[in-house]
């Protein structure tokens, strides 16, 4: 908080700050005999009639009266890293949509619409990486028609949380009621490190996801369209821990080697064998050869909820560098 020379905290942000990363300290009103402060850290996404909305990392927003303030100051837009790659939003945007490319895309101005006959969010969402080259209205609309033209629902992916990222973005498609339907976080950290954690013996890597590999893929009736999505990228790697005669695998991962980035996703494991080391054995197995390509760092995606990955791959030395969220198109229903 920012205090004066003379010991008082002072409020130093402004409506011009609007878009900057802020800290402020409200008081609450509880009615206790004691004063009672909450600090609030994010982006400042608009201050009108009186009231803030800050949009904090993980994407959630928060209303604060003006007169409740009593502490802010603008901040940088983004803490150091204290372990693990540099990286920008941008760039981690880049090398994620390669990883996972759809069928068919176009260009919207700086933003990309990304459509795979509807196989995840992610390959069938537009991707805003900058000017639309039209007012956001006017590229919603484009946005909408674009896939309504091929019978999807319109989604446009968000990112918060980093420097670069779409705070400003999100609290505007909030005001025209698009909902969000899912939220996660792509952490990055150093790729070596998983390598070392186990041994790559009795993990088997191959080029193509075979029959028994998506015996344990656990989206089921897997079409022509979600096998391409999976074989896309720069450099794809598929491992497999073979399991008992006749029974698909014990576990199995995915890979793809983009430069200097190594991004791992679909790590499923036998849920009776799980905690038995499995998927730190697959992902070393696909960081060993993600290195011998020449990778350096590593990327994934994981769930907010899911605790047991989240764990896991802490434990590896994986931290979080930003949050990503879907938006729906009003009124389309859910998916």
């Amino acid at each position: 908080m920012e205090i004066s020379a003379s010991g008082r905290l002072e409020v130093r942000i402004t409506t011009a700050d609007v878009g900057k990363r802020v800290s402020v300290r409200r008081l609450n009103d509880t009615g206790a005999a004691e004063e009672k402060f909450t600090d609030t850290v994010g982006v400042l996404t608009s201050w009108d009639n009186g009231v803030l909305l800050i949009t904090r990392k993980d994407g959630t927003a928060v209303r604060i009266a003006e007169s409740s303030l009593v502490a802010g100051k603008v901040i940088p837009a983004a803490p150091a890293r204290r372990r693990g790659p540099a990286a920008s939003y941008e760039e981690l945007a880049q090398v994620s949509t390669r990883a996972w490319r759809p069928l068919e895309s176009e260009r919207l101005g700086e933003w990309e619409l990304r459509a795979a006959a509807g196989f995840t969010r992610r390959a069938n969402s537009a991707l805003p990486l900058g000017d639309p080259g039209l007012p956001l209205d006017d590229a919603l609309t484009a946005v909408r028609r674009w896939y309504g033209a091929r019978g999807l629902p319109a989604y446009v992916q968000t990112a918060t949380g980093a420097e670069g990222t779409q705070e400003l973005l999100c609290a505007e498609l909030d005001r025209r009621g698009w909902g969000r339907e899912v939220s996660a976080e792509l952490w990055i950290g150093g790729l070596a490190p998983i390598a070392d954690l186990a041994e790559p013996a009795g993990v088997v890597l191959s080029r193509r996801a075979d029959e028994a590999w998506l015996a344990r893929y656990q989206r089921k009736g897997v079409s022509e369209v979600a096998l391409q999505v999976l074989h896309s990228g720069p450099s794809v790697w598929f491992a497999t821990v073979p399991g008992e005669a006749g029974e698909p695998p014990a576990a199995i991962g995915r890979c793809v080697v983009d430069g200097r980035w190594a991004g791992f996703a679909v790590v499923e494991v036998d849920p009776a064998r799980r905690r038995q080391g499995l998927a730190t054995a697959v992902m070393a197995a696909l960081a060993h050869r993600a290195l011998d390509e020449g990778a350096s760092a590593a990327w994934l995606q994981v769930e907010t909820d899911n605790a047991g990955a989240r764990a896991l791959y802490a434990g590896m030395g994986f931290a979080a560098h930003h949050a990503y969220h879907h938006y729906r198109e009003p009124g389309s229903g859910k998916a």
